[in-house]
């Protein structure tokens, strides 16, 4: 149903202003009509009779006095069965069918349905006609792959319902009605497996939203031992370009413990949109054995789209984590990178000559950040099982200045932040989490008192390097020197990770704890070396040992045969434990 209507009055690049003659509201949704084409936009800002709107195709052709239609309805995406394996743009357009329409060049004003209209799914209902129900109870259920997808009710349905009829078991789609809920007032509402719900308005149909504490495994040591992310928490990766920031998001949807994972490429070069659009379909889930698309939703909009939908896309991606949270299932939320959108926020508040803050971003940048970030969580839902939604967010700051407004504004709202360093990606140390400067505020595997006795090794082996490349080699103490080489050998060996080794690429937790012990009960050993070359070689032998060790399978001849011969070494060479630290190994 078409609402009020106006005449476009000015165009600012991706901008138009309209004069209205109606009511519109913040958030509206309204197509510009050029030619035959109808172009989809998002009122931004109303000022009197006169509403500003960000256009999300290209604004070609746009002239004063072309008609505009408001809706009456928010942006908003459809949530349904069927959105598993998708790849869908900003808009949530699916993207194999609109290249199959449009061909290679995606036109403007084209936009699909999101989900499958003609796809019949196996429906069982879980209530019976009589029963009360509220907004995302569960009236009945639908395989989607290999997991029971909730038919719930829909979440703009406030106060409660009696179900008046109810579907039997059989196959339906979406557009079928499956429920018929009567409210308080007598009035009569059609259920479908399929709803709209806008995508600026948070989910928040549960009983309590919980503290993120239980860790969220990604079976990278660096992450899961010194840096943890909390399952429903939050988390940043900043790095400059090249640093491995898109691999580590890939190795971490493929491991990570959680059930669903959605990745919103926003603003990313092509190319890596491509070769992640390439490579998903081919990875094997570790869980399943079978394709790692069938538990993936993937939202792609390039730095060749238009600026205005790269927001559309981060807001597309969360609604969509949020909707599956609310089955009781937990998802893996990649943004991949926020600072594209907040270039896209810069470029429209310029248009519309808003007050600028630092480096021109808009004064509103720190709120509108974390607001995004504040969707993730851990929840009850009213029927006792939990949900929750995990996310990291990508930043790419220009040379890699951790100060730019984008990272100073995400670190101030993210729970964990993995620094990525260009001097470790240029040395082939991966992943490229500086171990330093990154931090996290979430519990881990490992027990806090044991990490921070072996990052202190990592910190003094440090400043040891800093001193030697001042000093010389020749101009630090023996006692120094071990250190420097106990921090690094923490780093090789440890730290550092083979994504492309079939064992080493995904380390379980038992793996990591037992491993971790072996390293702490070396690190507090006293080893005396006639000189500096002699404890070089050593430290060598011993880490290639351990290299050696990392890629065998776990529990296997080879794993115990290596594991003497590092305890053997050890024993032969350590002197005691520090006595400072035995309440520690205990």
């Amino acid at each position: 149903m078409i609402g009020t209507k106006g005449k476009v009055v000015a165009v600012n690049g991706n901008m138009v202003s309209v004069r209205f003659d109606g009511a519109v509201s913040m958030n509206e949704v309204g197509y510009v009509k050029v030619a035959d084409k109808r172009l989809k936009s998002e009122v931004i800002r109303i000022r009197g009779d006169v509403s500003q709107l960000q256009v999300f195709e290209i604004t070609k052709g746009i002239a004063v006095g072309d008609e505009v239609e408001y809706t009456g309805d928010m942006l908003a995406v459809e949530v349904g069965p069927g959105l598993l394996g998708q790849v869908f743009d900003g808009l949530q357009n699916p993207l194999p069918k609109l290249a199959a329409e449009a061909g290679y060049f995606l036109e403007r004003g084209v936009y699909l349905d999101p989900l499958p209209v003609d796809v019949k799914w196996d429906f069982t209902p879980v209530v019976k006609a009589g029963d009360t129900v509220e907004r995302a109870d569960t009236l009945g259920t639908v395989p989607e792959g290999a997991f029971t997808h909730r038919i719930m009710v829909p979440f703009g349905l406030y106060g409660t319902y009696i179900v008046s009829s109810i579907k039997s078991a059989g196959s339906y789609n979406i557009r079928e009605t499956i429920a018929e809920l009567k409210d308080e007032k007598g009035n009569t509402h059609e259920v479908k497996m399929s709803f709209n719900w806008p995508v600026k308005r948070p989910v928040d149909c549960f009983e309590e939203r919980l503290k993120p504490e239980a860790p969220m495994v990604t079976q990278s040591r660096i992450i899961d031992t010194f840096f943890p992310v909390a399952r429903g928490g939050t988390y940043c990766i900043p790095g400059p370009f090249g640093a491995g920031k898109t691999v580590l998001q890939q190795v971490t949807s493929r491991n990570a413990d959680v059930d669903i994972v959605i990745l919103a490429a926003c603003g990313e070069r092509a190319g890596e949109v491509v070769e992640t659009l390439k490579e998903f379909p081919e990875l094997t889930d570790p869980k399943t054995g079978r394709s790692l698309m069938e538990r993936t939703i993937i939202i792609c909009n390039t730095s060749s789209m238009p600026v205005a939908a790269r927001e559309a896309s981060v807001y597309t991606a969360v609604t969509l984590a949020e909707y599956y949270r609310q089955m009781g299932l937990h998802v893996l939320l990649l943004a991949d990178s926020t600072s594209r959108w907040a270039q896209a926020m810069r470029e429209m508040s310029g248009r519309l000559e808003e007050i600028p803050g630092e480096e021109a971003f808009p004064a509103y940048l720190e709120s509108t950040i974390a607001s995004f970030y504040e969707r993730a969580g851990l929840v009850r839902l009213r029927d006792g099982s939990l949900g929750s939604v995990t996310i990291g967010g990508t930043v790419s700051p220009a040379g890699g200045n951790f100060e730019e407004p984008v990272t100073q504004a995400t670190l101030k709202v993210v729970g964990a932040f993995h620094g990525l360093s260009r001097e470790r990606s240029d040395a082939r140390k991966y992943p490229a989490i500086h171990p330093l400067d990154s931090w996290s505020k979430y519990r881990g595997i490992i027990p806090a008192e044991k990490v921070e006795y072996a990052h202190g090794f990592i910190r003094r082996g440090s400043e040891v390097e800093q001193m030697m490349k001042v000093v010389g080699e020749e101009g630090t103490s023996i006692d120094d020197y071990v250190i420097y080489l106990k921090g690094d050998m923490l780093d090789a060996v440890y730290l550092q990770q083979n994504s492309f080794d079939p064992v080493d690429a995904a380390v379980s937790t038992e793996r990591q704890d037992f491993i971790f012990k072996i390293l702490l009960n070396i690190l507090a050993s006293k080893f005396a070396f006639p000189d500096k070359n002699e404890a070089r070689s050593w430290f060598n032998r011993l880490r290639q040992r351990f290299l050696d060790y990392n890629g065998s399978e776990w529990r296997s001849e080879r794993f115990n045969a290596l594991e003497k011969e590092i305890e053997s070494a050890v024993a032969e060479q350590s002197k005691g434990l520090d006595k400072t630290v035995e309440k520690i190994l205990a």
